[in-house]
């Protein structure tokens, strides 16, 4: 698979965390600024953090219901993965994480005329 470069060997990642700020509503501005000194400390760059609310879980889980969803999109290194994920289990105020690079752009294709394909097909009559 191919990586986006954004500036010297860094590479575009995003991660969705799941945040447990269960009982405690205003520690979540805390947890993401962590996340983002984290993220700088490995090497990386935060380009946006997106805000997507508290949400309920499907299954109620180690008893919780439901966590405050988070998205982060930046660029790190790709050894920083790994060492943000052994830094993130040692957190108990994450929940659960994933990381993911973004699919590259599709190529831009021009739509088949109308005319071309009548003249691949015959008529019949």
């Amino acid at each position: 698979m191919k990586k986006q470069k954004t500036q010297k060997n860094l590479n575009k990642y995003e991660m969705l965390a799941i945040l447990d700020t269960a009982g405690r509503e205003d520690a979540e501005k805390d947890i993401i600024e962590r996340i983002q000194k984290e993220i700088q400390q490995a090497g990386g760059k935060v380009e946006t953090v997106q805000k997507m609310g508290q949400k309920p879980f499907a299954r109620t889980t180690r008893k919780r219901s439901g966590g405050g969803y988070v998205n982060f999109i930046f660029a790190a290194p790709g050894k920083a993965i790994a060492a943000l994920d052994a830094k993130f289990h040692l957190d108990t105020d994450l929940f659960r994480w994933q990381f993911t690079e973004p699919l590259p752009e599709a190529p831009t294709r021009e739509p088949k005329s109308e005319e071309k394909e009548k003249e691949k097909k015959p008529e019949r009559g």
